[in-house]
């Protein structure tokens, strides 16, 4: 028996991937379960397992191709199954009639369309009616269109897609370069795929959509500092590393029970604000691909040691890309530690569809006054960016002054 598998519905909200890997041939034997393809999603990289045992009659796709979800990818049969391209009952031409003669059967001699089609029967490609009617009206010749369809049959998405192609106005031209040079020098192109492609679509849709607000504070975290370095070694006993992300966490749940509109998201459909009543915190994570973002779940019902550890196992599964796709799903407000990396204030981009997103600056060392005396103080610079259709100005200036609150008496971080 032949089964068709198509690219599965790997999880919430994606809807495309790029092959990385093929882990078997054609003409190779595999077993159900086996990892067959390794595909990267928005998200992760995903294993796809085999559904059954088999022989791989063809792959469908190549790696580094984008494919669809539900695109058939691969084909398995059986021992001794053969794979042979079926036409559309609509394309089965009728055998013509032959002329019967008293010295033998008589071919009817192929009229000039026919000798035309013989030409062609190296070219000849898959598409049922409607499509070959499609590419004739638009002046399109079928045979110059790569298929993307089961056995590179040529869709009508492909005849379009292959349009807008040659309808592009003169004007839009410009002169041929070499690919790796433009007109002041050298170049390199790298091909916007996967996670950087996603990134790249996300940032925009937010960018375009939530209109951004941002506004920027500083906390003096000088006794933080002190109990963190009194802890650590404690902390490290234990095998967990604890960073200072682990308390602005806490504080940051403690100023989201205090505004609830900070903790929410937008239908814009529905018109509806939902307010979030769980504190799923997400954490952005620098990686080579790009930025990832895991979510902690009840964020709020876990303490400070607990909480570096999942943030060092997420870390570690965001970085290598086998991160499980629950851990990147269902946030509710998101933190971006670019102080981790050297940075001091920063204007983040909304992770819609949530409403806002704290950005985290590195800790500097900073002559200020205390009890008239001049003395070097610990502090960390903050940064908010809020959507201005769901957060007003006041709700935002008081979010961040209770976390500020809370970084300057850690105290009160213990106490929740």
């Amino acid at each position: 028996m032949i089964t068709e598998f198509k690219f599965p519905d790997v999880g919430e909200g994606i809807a495309e991937g790029e092959i990385i890997r093929w882990h078997v041939k054609e003409g190779e034997l595999v077993k159900a379960d086996q990892t067959m393809v390794e595909v990267e999603t928005d998200k992760a990289n995903v294993e796809i397992p085999s559904p059954r045992n088999g022989v791989v009659l063809k792959l469908l796709a190549r790696e580094g191709e984008i494919i669809n979800v539900g695109q058939v990818i691969i084909i398995i049969g059986d021992k001794g199954d053969r794979l042979e391209p079926v036409l559309a009952k609509e394309e089965i031409e009728e055998e013509k009639p032959v002329s019967v003669g008293v010295v033998g059967v008589l071919e009817e001699a192929p009229d000039e369309e026919e000798a035309k089609e013989e030409e062609k029967a190296e070219k000849r490609v898959l598409a049922i009616p409607s499509v070959r009617a499609l590419a004739k009206k638009l002046g399109i010749e079928i045979t110059q269109i790569k298929g993307t369809g089961p056995l590179g049959r040529v869709t009508e998405k492909d005849v379009r897609k292959f349009a807008e192609t040659i309808k592009k106005p003169k004007e839009e031209l410009v002169p041929e370069v070499a690919p790796e040079k433009d007109f002041y020098g050298p170049v390199e192109a790298v091909p916007l795929r996967g996670m950087r492609r996603t990134i790249a679509k996300k940032m925009v849709k937010s960018i375009y959509t939530a209109p951004h607000v941002a506004m920027m504070d500083e906390a003096n975290v000088t006794e933080l500092v002190r109990i963190r370095e009194k802890v650590k070694e404690a902390a490290a006993r234990k095998g967990v590393n604890l960073t200072y992300l682990s308390f602005i966490i806490k504080a940051t749940v403690a100023a989201l029970k205090e505004y609830p509109y900070i903790n929410a998201s937008l239908d814009d459909e529905k018109e509806i604000i939902n307010l979030k009543k769980y504190y799923n915190v997400g954490i952005a994570v620098d990686t080579p691909e790009g930025l990832i973002v895991p979510v902690i779940k009840a964020a709020d019902q876990k303490g400070l040691l607990e909480l570096a550890r999942i943030l060092q196992e997420l870390k570690v599964k965001a970085r290598s890309r086998k991160i499980d796709l629950i851990d990147l799903k269902g946030g509710s407000f998101t933190i971006s530690d670019y102080g981790a990396l050297g940075g001091i204030y920063g204007t983040p981009i909304i992770n819609y569809p949530e409403v806002a997103i704290l950005g985290v600056g590195k800790i500097q060392d900073k002559l200020a006054m205390k009890e008239g005396e001049i003395v070097t103080q610990k502090i960390m610079a903050l940064s908010l960016s809020f959507d201005h259709r769901v957060v007003d100005g006041g709700q935002a200036a008081g979010f961040l002054n209770a976390v500020i609150q809370h970084l300057e008496a850690p105290e009160l971080i213990l106490l929740e």
